[in-house]
């Protein structure tokens, strides 16, 4: 799959098979993490890697929403080591789950809840000046979920999804609402 495409067509997959990602399959969605840019080359971050189901419910429970952590094979969490960095944490995220999609694996990014944020640092073992920025839960899509398609046309998966035209989204040289 071209990277434009693992772009235009990655979509969120909540719901896994049992299938397990295969050990050099997730060591290239984690290298897809660690090649991302940061601001002034800091790397900010680091990963926990999670594949223990007990983890994940108990994780679970600290996020905004529960489910597709309980129903992975394996999820990343990204620890963020100073909070003001908050972009390239998502720029490592982005480049997994793309990275994951272009391999044949879904992801699905998930947010830890404001009033658990202490919970997860605890859990997790990251010390109180980090943070747990995000959790990605990754695995090979279960039936009716969204399935990477290694050959597909661009343009007609953008056709397909629900988005704003380029034409709202885009102004030349001045914001035009």
């Amino acid at each position: 799959m071209d990277a434009y495409l693992a772009v235009v067509a990655k979509r969120e997959v909540r719901e896994y098979t049992d299938r397990p990602v295969p050990e050099d399959i997730l060591v290239r969605i984690l290298q897809a993490g660690r090649a991302t840019g940061s601001s002034k080359n800091r790397q900010p971050w680091r990963f926990v890697v999670l594949r223990d189901k007990v983890r994940h419910r108990e994780l679970a429970g600290l996020m905004t929403g529960r489910g597709n952590l309980e129903r992975c094979v394996v999820a990343v969490a990204i620890v963020l080591l100073n909070d003001s960095f908050r972009y390239d944490a998502g720029r490592a995220a982005q480049n997994m789950m793309v990275a994951a999609w272009a391999l044949g694996v879904g992801s699905c990014p998930n947010s830890v809840h404001p009033d658990h944020a202490d919970d997860a640092r605890a859990l997790l073992g990251v010390p109180p000046e980090a943070s747990v920025a995000s959790v990605i839960t990754f695995g090979y899509p279960a039936p009716g979920q969204p399935q990477p398609r290694a050959k597909a046309d661009p343009d007609r998966v953008l056709a397909r999804i629900k988005r704003l035209p380029l034409e709202e989204l885009v102004s030349e040289e001045r914001f035009s609402g």
